[in-house]
């Protein structure tokens, strides 16, 4: 099966398979394979042409050359090793492996009893061993020709305090979309859509985040139940982007999806799941790492069984300097070849635990991204937890990691639904959370403030139920949170009840507002922005259908149009004036050379905020005052170069009115409403006078600023 082949030693680097114009280099890690054999596929992927042992083995890298493969090559590993899990090794000959490395993967995994190194259902369990071959049911990999013109692709790098991020997926995004084709609805095709990116930039964000867009396998469990792991938290592939997000361009493809999204003013974040892979636990499947070198790339426990700090049945060990070389190198390689933004890390305290399984924040791997030149000019956000012991590390990661804060997601949801004695942590939270990442010089850009996230329930969910309905997990509702923060307001799930409708509506734009206007960086789950619900299931990672995709449908509504624009004018307004980008903490000083503090607490009598007012255990109230020069005083020289107006935000959720009596302003005679999310659309109001007395509704968020500002139109 070789003779058409000539092979010779090659190079034990670069890792992975290299293309050279006249052949390609072979090189894969493993520490204690006995041989390699390459085995290479017909164009279907269907028929092994060709099976080659690799000669050489220098420095734990088994390599080889071989000259006339050209790209488009379909190929696979069979590793050759002892079978003894008793001692760490499970290596299974009679299983084609993927390699770590490969750029792309071509046919789909189906699940049969031949990808498991075990025979399944033997009483032995995982000491058994299986001798089928599972070629037939896994996805080859496939040498691609990495060249594509850029075309002098911008180079975005905005300062993260001027950052807004919008979290999607790419296939859920345009599944439902009316403008894409039908044909490329759900792929980087679909998503690069020019209507579809031309609606990204309107909306006002400055950066899409990607849900995992790595290689990935959907769990036995879930296609037993006729579904499928839609949000892809479940990688085998950290170089190849998953197949069926592709139309069929291939790797272009995504960078063409990439450059539009430049081209746009967008940079492009990517999640990724370094913390585990698919191959699950000891009775997992043998697809990749488990069968190449299962003792050096997952973190064992008594040599058998997998330390699981990530709740999915195993953890990739990052204590390994071959692993966390894979990690580094595919980080440099989405920079480097696909032009990536940044990233987000999934249950990152699992990636930053020792050797010991604490937390670390001098890890190896924090150290390692730390000091990597390539990362460093990308931006990075940890999710500051896993599922293990001391796992949940918010604010603990080191200075250049934002983190999401999920102390600002429920204390917003907290708050707006009613519950007293919350302002003290609520002024925190809408300060960037000083209390949390004020240390080793990190800024308010540390936190991540969202309201809703892919993990939980929508925006419109929160205000619509207030218990989780995940029946059709198929779990009996026993996934997913119960702890949601959220409410109903009398009826659970969709009503015609017009005054519970305008309520929902209310709160919507309640927090919402509140959202945009906090110091951090904002981040805006998909479809948010017009009322997308997923009909209360908090845990929909298994629904690749209507209940996760995005229903466009839904701004052809008043109301969906309606808080779309609401949200339009939101980011305008963030853009516009400096004082809620500010890349500084606040610290209730006076601002140089003026006579008004850079934040003032303020009761609803006007007066300012004292102890016994913050501990008041009632309190459903806050209002403060931004100095608009506290925005101005932290200007770049390219920004807007004239003082701002000073705001004045109030938040109210009792459900009543409160009697606000307006501040005297040293600078100006009048305020001038700029929101209250309890008005009519087109509600217009006269300047009010110092002093005056101001009516805020019940639930309501109202905004006003110092004098009329010609360039501020009223979010509507």
């Amino acid at each position: 099966m070789t003779d058409r082949y000539r092979i010779c030693p090659g190079a034990p680097y670069p890792l992975g398979v290299t293309w050279d114009g006249r052949g390609a280099n072979f090189a894969l890690f493993s520490d204690n394979a006995e041989r390699v054999e390459l085995c290479l596929f017909d164009t279907a992927g269907e028929r092994e042409t060709a099976r080659i042992e690799l000669p050489e083995y220098t420095d734990e890298i088994w390599h080889g050359y071989v000259s006339g493969v050209v790209p488009g090559q379909l190929y696979g590993y069979r590793v050759y090793g002892p079978y003894a899990p008793e001692r760490g090794h499970r290596f299974n000959h009679h299983k084609l492996l993927i390699d770590p490395y490969a750029r792309m993967l071509v046919g789909q995994f189906r699940w049969n009893d031949a990808v498991f190194g075990h025979v399944v259902g033997d009483p032995r369990g995982d000491l058994s061993f299986d001798e089928r071959d599972s070629a037939p049911f896994v996805p080859k990999c496939c040498l691609i020709d990495r060249a594509f013109d850029w075309n002098n692709d911008p180079v975005l790098r905005r300062r993260w305090s001027d950052s807004v991020i919008y979290e999607l997926h790419v296939r859920g995004f345009t599944m439902l979309h009316q403008s894409v084709d039908q044909r490329l609805r759900g792929t980087f095709a679909g998503l690069a859509d020019r209507n579809v990116v031309q609606y990204l930039r309107d909306l006002g964000i400055t950066a899409v985040e990607l849900m995992p867009i790595h290689g990935a396998v959907d769990e036995f469990a879930l296609v037993k139940r006729g579904l499928r792991n839609y949000w892809g938290y479940n990688s085998i592939a950290y170089f190849a982007p998953e197949s069926r997000y592709l139309a069929d361009q291939g790797l272009a493809e995504v960078k063409q999806c990439i450059r539009r999204l430049h081209d746009a003013g967008l940079e492009v974040i990517v999640d990724v799941v370094f913390n585990h892979t698919a191959e699950s636990d000891q009775l997992g499947p043998t697809l990749s790492f488990r069968g190449i070198d299962n003792a050096s790339y997952y973190q064992l426990q008594d040599q058998r069984f997998y330390r699981n700090f990530t709740g999915t049945g195993n953890s990739l060990n990052l204590h390994h300097p071959r692993v966390m070389q894979m990690v580094m190198d595919a980080l440099r390689y989405w920079v480097e070849d696909f032009h990536i933004d940044g990233f987000r890390f999934d249950l990152a305290a699992e990636l930053s635990r020792g050797g010991d399984g604490a937390f670390d924040p001098l890890s190896g791997f924090l150290k390692a991204v730390g000091e990597d030149p390539v990362l460093a000019r990308i931006k990075l956000i940890a999710e500051p937890w896993d599922v293990g012991d001391g796992g949940y590390r918010l604010g603990s990661f080191p200075p250049r990691w934002a983190e999401w804060n999920d102390r600002y997601r429920d204390l917003i949801r907290r708050f707006w639904r009613g519950e007293q004695g919350l302002i003290g942590e609520l002024a925190a939270r809408l300060t960037g959370s000083s209390d949390i990442f004020q240390k080793q010089g990190r800024r308010p850009w540390a936190s991540i403030n969202y309201v809703a996230s892919h993990d939980g329930f929508t925006l419109d969910d929160i205000v619509s139920y207030r218990e989780k309905h995940n029946e059709l997990n198929g779990e009996d509702n026993r996934d997913g949170t119960s702890q949601n923060y959220s409410d109903n307001y009398g009826v659970e799930g969709p009503t015609t009840d017009v005054e519970i409708g305008k309520i929902r509506q209310g709160q919507k734009r309640n927090m919402l507002a509140t959202l945009f206007v906090s110091l951090g960086v904002p981040m805006l789950m998909e479809g948010d922005e017009f009322g997308r619900t997923k009909k209360g299931n908090n845990n929909s990672f298994p629904q690749d259908n209507e209940t996760s995709w995005v229903d466009w449908l839904l701004l052809q509504s008043n109301d969906g149009a309606r808080l779309r624009d609401f949200v339009r004018a939101l980011l305008r307004l963030r853009r516009t004036h400096s004082v809620f980008r500010r890349p500084y903490f606040f610290d209730g000083r006076l601002v140089p050379g003026q006579r008004t503090k850079d934040i003032t607490w303020l009761t609803s009598d006007g007066r300012e905020m004292e102890q016994t007012d913050w501990r008041d255990p009632a309190a459903r109230f806050l209002s403060y005052r931004l100095s608009g020069d506290a925005g101005a005083m932290h200007r770049m020289p390219s920004d807007q170069a004239e003082p701002d107006y000073d705001f004045l935000i109030i938040l109210n959720a009792h459900e009543e009115t409160v009697s606000y009596s307006l501040p005297q302003d040293p600078r100006s005679a009048r305020w001038s409403l700029v929101i209250d999310t309890s008005r009519a659309d087109d509600a217009a109001t006269k300047p009010f006078e110092p002093g005056s007395v101001f009516p805020v509704r019940g639930r309501s968020f109202v905004l006003l600023q110092s004098a009329a500002a010609p360039e501020t139109e009223p979010p509507r």
